[in-house]
């Protein structure tokens, strides 16, 4: 008689066989009906609706949304197909979105279908599809992507309501920065008659930098014979210049998050101390917060560590072999890496408190801050040398979080670009909080993250003569909601308040206790 264990094996073999074909929906067919009822109660599958599943986790926790928002595009993608064949594609405003790298979940997915229902369908966590029975429009004017069925760029453009200039004008103008040439506009603005939209696309154009592009679209269309009166359909009227001959979007989407969500940091945060710091009384205070800061940044990460086994690791009375004296192996290589890491980190702070520009600093030095922070477990042979050799090289998911952080591909163009703004910015708050926020949304590493975006952050804040600030984990909810809020909706007001509230408290003794923390989030 096969043993229970082995009946779970062969379903998990049976699972594997269907993701090995790239498949993240999966159907109640493409299971027997015995492997999908051990998947689900082992917590390795989960249905979504009614006849279509996801794979899991068996560690995640009831309700977590996790699974479903690392599945959500695919999942749709194979749904769609499966209900529509080639006969549906997203709508323009979502098809910008994706084609300029955003990738963050929407609360509804609007979809175009000619068999479209006219209603949503409801998906988990508050997520929903609505399929919208409408023509299609021709061939040439789609694409497919990932699974996903979308407008070409120039079409979406031509397509999109102007209503979309306003409330996502970080997006329209990622994607008209897109566009190299007016040839690419015009054949479906002169073939549809599309005036007014010539008018609204020549003002946005013009309103970027591009002036060559504007002024074709207008001359061609009179030329056509049609009377075409520009307008920037924009909300805010101030010109904003983009990089027209810039490969990656992603470059170009951040550029211009960067400027708009400076203007939440000037509002919101506290500004630096007018007196001038001393390196050394500095240094010491940073090696006095020493074990606050690491029983918080690691607790938060969901590592049960505590202050005695902080002051083990630091004195340097912990073995590494010894695994009786820290029954948690995983727990000790963490706390010993957060050690090393810090000593870098601080002598990094030092080249800032020497005056060096903290923005050329962070990215000579953040490297090195990574291979301090995972050595001890390439030393006990958990992880390869080569994991530390460089950013990810595949995707990664935040958990409970709608934000996708950008393709492994993007993140080698998006860390220079954040460097770069990072060592052009003149204001020491704006450094604090987006070096913390940006890092943490590119997500550039497979694992620890968190740690390095609070590393990232007390590095500006040195610059700043601001004091190094703990993020302690009584508070890790309202950390967690407050990067998410930038993250999805493009509000950093919150996160600015409470890094700014924990700098202004940052002299006042934060307690370590000795009791363990839950599991990690952003990691």
């Amino acid at each position: 008689m096969a043993m229970p264990s082995d009946k779970l094996a062969t379903a998990l073999v049976a699972l594997k066989q269907l993701q090995d074909q790239g498949l993240v929906a999966i159907r109640s067919s493409q299971l027997s009906r015995t492997h999908r009822e051990r998947l689900q109660n082992s917590g390795f599958l989960a249905e979504v609706m009614k006849g279509w599943y996801i794979p899991t986790r068996p560690d995640e926790t009831q309700g977590e949304s996790t699974a479903w928002y690392a599945s959500f595009w695919a999942f749709s993608g194979s749904y769609l197909t499966e209900r529509f064949g080639a006969d549906w594609c997203l709508g323009p405003e979502q098809s910008l979105s994706l084609l300029t790298g955003d990738w963050t979940v929407p609360r509804q997915l609007m979809v175009r279908s000619s068999r479209g229902g006219n209603k949503p369908l409801s998906l988990p966590h508050q997520t929903s599809i609505f399929d919208i029975r409408v023509d299609l429009p021709p061939d040439a004017d789609l694409e497919v992507r990932d699974g996903l069925r979308l407008y070409t760029l120039p079409a979406a453009l031509v397509t999109v309501g102007p209503a979309a200039f306003q409330t996502h004008p970080v997006t329209l103008r990622t994607a008209l920065a897109m566009i190299r040439d007016a040839s690419d506009v015009l054949a479906r603005l002169l073939d549809g008659g599309h005036s007014v939209v010539a008018g609204r696309l020549a003002g946005a154009f013009r309103s970027i930098g591009g002036e060559q592009i504007a002024n074709d679209i207008v001359d061609a269309m009179r030329a056509a014979g049609y009377a075409v009166k520009e307008t920037n359909p924009f909300a805010d009227l101030q010109p904003t210049v983009v990089s027209l001959g810039e490969p990656s979007p992603y470059v170009n989407r951040l550029g211009m998050t960067w400027q708009r969500m400076r203007e939440q940091v000037l509002d919101h945060f506290p500004r630096p101390s007018q007196t001038s710091v001393d390196k050394d009384t500095y240094l010491r205070q940073v090696d006095d917060v020493y074990i606050t800061d690491a029983y918080h940044s690691l607790s938060i990460e969901g590592y049960r560590v505590s202050a005695e086994l902080i002051e083990r690791v630091r004195s340097g009375s912990w073995n590494p072999d010894d695994q009786a004296t820290d029954r948690n192996h995983r727990d000790a290589l963490a706390a010993r890496g957060y050690w090393l890491a810090f000593q870098r980190v601080k002598q990094s702070l030092g080249t800032i408190l020497d005056g060096k520009n903290p923005g050329v600093v962070a990215q000579q030095d953040h490297g090195a801050w990574y291979r301090e922070l995972f050595a001890p477990s390439v030393t006990a042979g958990i992880l390869r040398p080569g994991d530390l050799a460089g950013y990810r090289s595949g995707p990664v998911y935040i958990r409970r979080s709608k934000h996708v952080p950008p393709r492994h591909d993007a993140v080698r163009d998006l860390m220079p670009a954040f460097f770069r703004l990072l060592q052009e910015e003149s204001d020491p708050a704006v450094r604090v909080v987006l070096g913390h926020f940006v890092f943490v949304y590119i997500h550039p590493y497979f694992d620890g993250n968190g740690r390095m975006g609070r590393f990232m952050m007390n590095a500006m804040l040195a610059a700043g003569g601001y004091p190094w600030t703990v993020v302690p984990v009584e508070s890790r909810s309202d950390y967690m909601a407050a990067l998410e809020e930038a993250s999805v909706e493009g509000n950093l007001v919150p996160f600015s308040q409470f890094i700014g509230q924990l700098v202004e408290r940052a002299p006042v003794h934060i307690g370590v206790s000795n009791r363990a923390a839950g599991a990690p989030d952003r990691n």
